[in-house]
């Protein structure tokens, strides 16, 4: 850079190095570009931030709502047993508990959705093993005790 130049002014370019662009003119201004649908002025401007009517070129189609058909709950829905099922799970024996928690989950949903014959099959599948589990529970925990005290006398 050139010292004698000063620090305030940008430095000089040749105009005739840069003007690399056509000397033609811009084309002129056409209200309605080739693709595009012609306007309507007679139209009147929708008012509001959101507002957007129609298309004029468009049929305006109503359309129904959607109807959606539930099933009414039971009068008496079957007992599901699901608090026995997470005893049984928790205190007695988990493998049939468990099993017995998904069928009581089952009743739920099926008294849920209104099958009564699937809600009464599920219901009493968990009540069965709900009373097998705890048997089975009661019968541990007895031979459990009896085996402490046999130990702990003899």
């Amino acid at each position: 850079m050139d010292p004698s130049q000063s620090l305030n002014q940008p430095p000089s370019y040749d105009s005739s190095e840069n003007s690399k662009m056509p000397a033609t003119a811009p084309p002129a201004y056409q209200p309605n570009p080739a693709g595009y649908p012609p306007s309507f002025p007679s139209q009147p401007v929708p008012q509001g931030p959101y507002a957007q009517g129609p298309c004029p070129a468009q049929t305006v189609v109503n359309v129904q709502p959607a109807v959606f058909v539930m099933s009414a709950q039971q009068a008496s829905p079957e007992p599901d047993y699901m608090c026995c099922s997470i005893f049984v799970m928790l205190c007695c024996c988990c493998p049939l508990g468990l099993v017995a928690l998904i069928y009581s989950c089952s009743t739920r949903d099926a008294n849920y959705a209104g099958q009564q014959q699937l809600a009464k099959r599920n219901s009493t599948m968990a009540r069965t093993l709900n009373h097998i589990g705890l048997g089975i529970g009661i019968v541990i925990i007895v031979i459990v005790i009896v085996f402490q005290t046999v130990m702990r006398s003899g």
